[in-house]
C-alpha cells in the first residue's frame, strides 16, 4: 500500500499534493522548488533555488529512508534554458561519481515565479 513521506524539513505542499509517496521500495517526489523552508519564501536567484531545490529534496527523501546516493531518476524544470549550466553545476554538487538518469526542460513558468524545480524517484 502507498503512503504518504512528509518532512517538516522541506517546504509544506503550496497545492493538493504529498511531498511524495513511497511505494514499495520506491519513492516517488513531487517537483520542489527552490523555496526556503524556515520562511516560506523563495530564494534569490537561480543558484540558490537550485541549492534549495536539491536540500529539499534530500530532507523528503531522508524522510523516507534514503538518500541522494539512491536516486535512479530526476526531472528538472527551468524557466530559462540558460540557466542550464548553472543548475547543472550546483545540480551535481550533491551526487558523487554516479549520477541518476535526468531529464531536463524548459517551461513557460513555474509556481510562485521559480526559475528552477526538481523531482526525483529514488530507492530506499
Amino acid at each position: 500500500m502507498p503512503s504518504t513521506v512528509h518532512s517538516d524539513h522541506a517546504p509544506k505542499a503550496i497545492g493538493p499534493y504529498a511531498q511524495a509517496i513511497r511505494a514499495g521500495s520506491l519513492v516517488f517526489t513531487s517537483g520542489q522548488l527552490g523555496i526556503d523552508p524556515a520562511t516560506g519564501k523563495l530564494c534569490d536567484g537561480v543558484e540558490n533555488q537550485a541549492h534549495a531545490a536539491m536540500r529539499n529534496l534530500g530532507a523528503i527523501l531522508a524522510a523516507a529512508g534514503t538518500d541522494y546516493a539512491h536516486i535512479l531518476k530526476t526531472t528538472v524544470f527551468l524557466t530559462d534554458l540558460g540557466n542550464f549550466a548553472a543548475v547543472n553545476a550546483v545540480y551535481a554538487s550533491y551526487f558523487g561519481d554516479a549520477f541518476p538518469a535526468r531529464s531536463c526542460f524548459q517551461v513557460s513558468a513555474l509556481p510562485m515565479g521559480g526559475l528552477v524545480e526538481i523531482e526525483c524517484v529514488a530507492e530506499v
